[in-house]
């Protein structure tokens, strides 16, 4: 364990001391630069004193001056200055809370500065700065706790320091035998609660973290639901989730048991006073207290001392200790980030999207351990024995690269000897008793081919081109990409193969042109004019100012977006482009040129074809029919393939017909 880890150890289990310390500091500063509001806080709770003496004397003097000695006027007036006194602490109140607020607001504006500072700075700094999910948590849930929070406690503190200086000077003034009998009690119950605000502080900065690590664990979890349910990873999402909860119910636990030990603290300071007093009135009628005296005390313990000391126990020991595990958590030395956790799943990157490193999509499986199986020894079952699953064995010679083809990027000229895309026997369910989607699949296809899938919805298009990208890890056999296996590797190595295109195409703020040179960043402008040349997107780039015009996503359409995703497509060096539905919301003449420039380009091309016309355009064709699947030409796939024949009659609006 490193040294930092140790310490953001410690910080999690301390009793609380050491954040003391590291917040005293501040805590001076912020108070110091605000002495004129204290001063006049001072003031207007100077009246509150006043008042808590004013009330018990005021029965005391009604009792003994008045009423016991036969002067009924005198006492009315007693218990008349009493009530004034209690009538004067509205306008008291309402001047304490116009001065507080020249404290807790500059707080609360200090901690959201902070808090979006801590979590800007590594951003602006070319850091992970979008991973660090507590900083939500600390700008909305922990910057009003820590307001509200410092808001009760300044004002219980001053009240009760305020009416107890009042209510002790009270009982001084009556007689002082009063205060040998009510502060002892009165002084034990208040350590009794002293003692637990450090274990208290404790368990609230636990279950605070507890609460920070279930809510980050909820957001990776939602982020990955892709990922977690085509991998297979959901049930160890769902443990580590549960276990995550149980802590936190386990934090939340001990932290009610700690607020039981305050109750009992409360009630021993609250309650053990008032019945002294009472076990005492003998012994102090025997010192020459008075009745009214007497009556005084009581006032002054039930109606100022002891609610003042309720509240300042429930707020010390609620609010203060949850201020000071925020006020450490916002403002206290940074921790370490957790490093995100990582389900056996293969890297989720697609075509134009930015890597986002240590956030969940990003996921990576280890190195596959089977048996490379013989191309040759591969099952095929008869038709129908899979379910809806794909078997296939659909290989062909591999002709050399084009050679009017330009070399873009810098990839090799020759790859005679190697697949472009190569599937071994490949199986993938869904779990271990699911049907599997695809069945013992053989699949070869060349450098520089052109190929068409299609079938129904849901048959396993996606998942074939998901599969080939190295996104999903098959449940058997091998995926290949220019000879070598996708599974498991890194990102980097496998964006150096392919470059994935779904059906929703990713735009990101910015100019156009860095949307166009995202997988390409070192493109010259000649190369960039080519590829809007090729594609088509002069009227868009004109539209929108230039290639060096600021693009905003919001105002694009959903075809205008797949067109610039697919430019940046072309200008990828990646030797395979994977088009999923890519071209949906493009109309037919310009997904035509689109799939016409990407064939031509340097490298091989595979189609997820929704229109007759993509099909057509291919060199061969893959049908994926749930029971069997068909590999050819487009008129060897239409003699061979029954469904074929019915997904051309669908899309030429008749039944098609044999050539």
């Amino acid at each position: 364990m490193t040294r930092r880890a140790a310490s953001a150890d410690t910080r999690e289990t301390d009793d609380g001391s050491g954040a003391v310390r590291r917040l005293a500091p501040p805590a001076r500063r912020f108070l110091a630069r605000r002495s004129g509001v204290l001063v006049r806080l001072a003031l207007w709770s100077l009246a509150e004193t006043g008042q808590a003496f004013l009330v018990g004397y005021g029965v005391a003097q009604a009792v003994d001056q008045g009423f016991l000695a036969g002067d009924t006027r005198r006492g009315l007036l007693w218990l008349t200055v009493a009530l004034v006194a209690v009538l004067l602490g509205a306008p008291v109140i309402r001047g304490v809370f116009a001065q507080l607020a020249g404290l807790t607001e500059p707080l609360r504006d200090g901690l959201v500065r902070h808090a979006v500072d801590r979590s800007l700075g590594p951003a602006a700094a070319g850091g992970p700065g979008g991973t660090d999910r507590a900083a939500v948590s600390r700008l909305t849930n922990q910057v009003e706790i820590a307001r509200d929070s410092f808001a009760g406690l300044v004002l219980t503190l001053r009240s009760f320091v305020f009416t107890a200086a009042g209510a002790l000077l009270g009982l001084l003034s009556l007689h002082p035998s009063l205060l040998v009998v009510v502060l002892p009690p009165l002084s034990l119950g208040l350590g009794l609660f002293l003692v637990t605000l450090r274990p208290m502080a404790a368990a609230q900065r636990r279950a605070l973290a507890a609460d920070e690590a279930l809510g980050d664990h909820a957001a990776r979890s939602r982020a990955a639901l892709r990922d977690l349910t085509a991998c297979g990873t959901g049930p160890a999402a769902a443990r580590r989730g549960a276990e995550l909860i149980e802590g936190a119910a386990a934090a939340a636990r001990v932290l009610a048991s700690w607020a039981a030990v305050r109750t009992a603290a409360l009630g021993v300071a609250g309650h053990l006073p008032v019945l002294a007093l009472l076990l005492a009135v003998p012994w102090l009628r025997g010192r020459g207290v008075t009745a009214g005296a007497l009556l005084g005390a009581f006032t002054y313990l039930v109606q100022s001392l002891l609610p003042a000391l309720h509240t300042l126990m429930t707020a010390l020991g609620a609010a203060g200790s949850r201020l000071l595990v925020v006020l450490d958590r916002i403002i206290g030395p940074e921790r370490p980030q957790p490093r995100p956790e990582r389900p056996p799943a293969a890297e989720q990157e697609r075509a134009g999207e930015p890597e986002r490193a240590g956030e969940p999509g990003s996921v990576r499986a280890p190195a596959a351990t089977r048996p490379e199986p013989a191309l040759a020894a591969a099952p095929r079952p008869a038709p129908g024995a899979g379910g809806a699953a794909v078997t296939a064995r659909a290989t062909a010679a591999i002709p050399g690269p084009g050679d009017d083809a330009p070399n873009l990027g810098g990839r090799p000229a020759d790859r005679a000897r190697t697949a472009a895309v190569e599937l071994r026997s490949v199986t993938l369910s869904y779990g271990v008793r699911a049907e599997p989607v695809l069945d013992s699949l053989d699949l070869c296809v060349a450098p520089g081919e052109h190929l068409a899938v299609v079938g129904p919805s849901g048959i396993g298009k996606s998942t074939l081109t998901r599969l080939i990208a190295g996104t999903l890890a098959p449940s058997g056999g091998e995926v290949r990409v220019d000879g070598r296996e996708v599974t498991g590797r890194p990102p980097a190595e496998l964006a150096a193969l392919r470059v994935l295109m779904p059906q929703e195409a990713y735009v990101f703020s910015g100019t156009l042109s860095d949307n166009l040179t995202y997988l390409r960043p070192g493109a010259s402008r000649a190369d960039l004019d080519a590829a809007v040349d090729a594609l088509g997107l002069w009227p868009l780039v004109e539209r929108l100012g230039g290639l060096d015009a600021p693009l905003r996503p919001a105002e694009l359409s959903h075809g205008e977006r797949q067109l610039l995703a697919l430019t940046r497509a072309w200008m990828s060096p990646a030797p395979l482009l994977l088009l999923d539905e890519a071209t949906c919301h493009l109309d037919p003449a310009a997904e035509a040129r689109a799939e016409e420039a990407l064939a031509r380009r340097p490298g091989t091309l595979l189609v997820v074809a929704h229109r007759l016309s993509s099909a057509v355009r291919a060199d061969r064709v893959l049908v994926l029919d749930g029971t069997d699947a068909v590999c050819g030409t487009h008129d060897e796939v239409l003699d061979r393939s029954p469904l074929y024949r019915d997904l051309t009659g669908h899309w030429q609006g008749g039944p098609a017909r044999r050539r």
